[in-house]
């Protein structure tokens, strides 16, 4: 298979996952075992597209990350979203994750482990589901400072592969009380510093790898992530107004099972 072919369908794939409560990380992983894409180059790869994720939601969400930067928005007593919002709902997993990196990298980056963290955390957006109330929160402005740093707790179990990020996350909106969509949009605003940091901090970590020969597949990925991905994010939201998270996690329980007989059985 060529490379561009490969960089197309795990373009596709991080534009998929990235913002669903799916796991893109999981998925990168298990697809990237199957096309047999692997190792340093694979790797500085799914740190690159990512990127490209990350500039779709900023340039869907360019007016409220405009706004949220204007001088008012930066006290604490300000009201709607406001940078002291984003940083509550990042610096718990931050911190964690640095302190974690190396051995999350180390043991938790195989289809075993990802096989693990979507079952799990489709038990989690279940078993959220059935304790949620009636939100009082159904505007992503009305969040609180409390509440996003709440969120930023629950972020943390997305440190395992194949939890989900936005699955941990707007799971633990729904439990204290905020509505799906607005759990989601806080969660697609907090994933662009919080993932531009992880994926700078990787790529300068792996800087000497990367060939000028690949730049091709780099940009075609990268691209393909950020159509894949805005395309995916309005689409979700949508969905959330009339839906539960119920079928993402039935999803997963059927990506774990396919994946555990791909990988072990067969």
């Amino acid at each position: 298979m060529s490379e561009n072919l490969i960089a197309i369908i795990i373009g596709i794939v991080e534009g998929v996952t990235e913002y669903l409560p799916v796991s893109s990380t999981g998925h990168m992983i298990l697809v990237g075992s199957m096309l047999g894409f692997e190792g340093e180059k694979a790797s500085v790869f799914e740190v690159f597209i990512q990127l490209g994720a990350i500039l779709s939601v900023l340039f869907l969400y360019r007016d409220k990350f405009s706004r949220m930067m204007r001088p008012q928005k930066l006290s604490i007593y300000g009201s709607g979203l406001s940078v002291k919002h984003i940083l509550a709902g990042i610096v718990p997993v931050m911190g964690i994750g640095y302190l974690l990196h190396k051995p999350i990298k180390t043991y938790l980056f195989s289809p075993y482990t990802v096989i693990i963290g979507l079952i799990v955390g489709a038990i989690f957006m279940l078993v959220a589901e059935k304790v949620s109330k009636r939100p009082s929160v159904t505007n992503v402005d009305n969040i609180t400072l409390k509440q996003a740093f709440y969120i930023g707790l629950f972020q943390i179990l997305a440190l395992w592969p194949g939890f989900s990020r936005s699955g941990s996350t707007i799971s633990g909106g729904l439990i204290l009380g905020i509505s799906r969509a607005a759990a989601a949009e806080f969660s697609f605003i907090i994933a662009v510093p919080l993932m531009a940091v992880a994926c700078l901090y990787d790529l300068l970590k792996v800087w000497d790898k990367l060939n000028l020969a690949d730049i091709q597949m780099f940009a075609i990925g990268f691209s393909v992530a950020f159509v894949v991905a805005y395309i995916s994010v309005v689409w979700f939201i949508k969905f959330l107004n009339k839906s539960t998270l119920a079928s993402f996690a039935y999803y997963r329980f059927v990506l774990a099972i396919a994946s555990y007989y791909y990988f072990f059985k067969f």
